[in-house]
């Protein structure tokens, strides 16, 4: 990654899987700028970014059409290009990340497919245009995309929605030898997952679950998303790739792994 320059949206916080990602990427070289949604944030961010000697850090409401117009006019004017871009914002209203989905409101079904699915081919539309030598672009995905998750509810949807725009960015950029290709992380202690209700529950079960029988790490995202923002994958596009200690291969669980679920035994975790 020396030599390459790009763009980091969506820290929340040290435990974030776009925190674990910029760490990686800057122990390989990368030079990163970031946004960040609101000055709650910003406080978070600015002290991480200043660790690793990121000197650009830039307010973004990435709904806001505006605010990306002049997140991406600062860049040009700093940098000219960009080499990578990556995308770890989503959105959805609390309240309605419990119960049932078809309970989902119209504001929060707009309002969580726009900032969660949208706001990456907005971005990706601006930053397309900032890497005349190609480059690569990663979102952040999840499981519920494809099957029901318990209180994803329309995040799923969102996320479904949000893989399919890789697939059709992946064939439109491709010609300009941009790459765009999203990553399907497991459950995560992160600021983002405790908003789904029982979170906890989820975290056990697919941690327990899974047939490496553990948690993914944030290590373990940042080493992927290197893949996917290097040269390494300079023949992949288009894909949903999964980092998640093979649940998503699982159709059902041995009975001994419902038993020590059940019987309170399993790996604890969740928000």
């Amino acid at each position: 990654m020396k030599g390459k320059r790009g763009l980091i949206m969506g820290v929340a916080n040290d435990h974030s899987i776009a925190w674990g990602i910029a760490q990686t990427l800057h122990k390989y070289g990368a030079e990163m700028a970031f946004t960040y949604q609101d000055e709650a944030f910003g406080k978070r961010l600015r002290p991480l970014a200043e660790g690793i000697g990121a000197k650009t850090v830039i307010q973004c409401d990435a709904s806001k059409e505006d605010d990306l117009d002049r997140v991406f006019a600062q860049l040009k004017k700093e940098w000219g290009s960009i080499d990578f871009l990556v995308h770890a914002i989503a959105f959805s209203d609390k309240n309605e990340l419990k119960g049932q989905y078809v309970d989902t409101t119209l504001a929060n079904f707009l309002t969580s497919m726009h900032v969660s699915c949208y706001s990456f081919t907005s971005v990706a539309r601006r930053a397309k245009d900032m890497m005349p030598n190609g480059g690569s672009m990663i979102t952040l995905s999840y499981l519920g995309s494809e099957r029901v998750m318990p209180n994803y509810n329309v995040m799923g949807v969102a996320k479904a929605a949000l893989e399919a725009s890789v697939r059709y960015m992946a064939a439109d950029l491709g010609p300009q030898n941009i790459r765009v290709n999203s990553i399907s992380a497991g459950p995560m202690r992160t600021l983002a997952g405790a908003v789904i209700g029982n979170a906890r529950h989820t975290f056990k079960f697919t941690t327990k679950a899974s047939p490496l029988g553990r948690p993914v790490t944030l290590e373990e995202l940042g080493n992927t998303a290197l893949y996917f923002l290097s040269d390494l994958s300079s023949a992949v596009t288009g894909e949903n790739h999964y980092v998640d200690c093979g649940f998503n291969v699982v159709g059902m669980p041995k009975k001994e792994t419902f038993d020590e679920i059940a019987n309170g035994n399993g790996n604890s975790g969740g928000e």
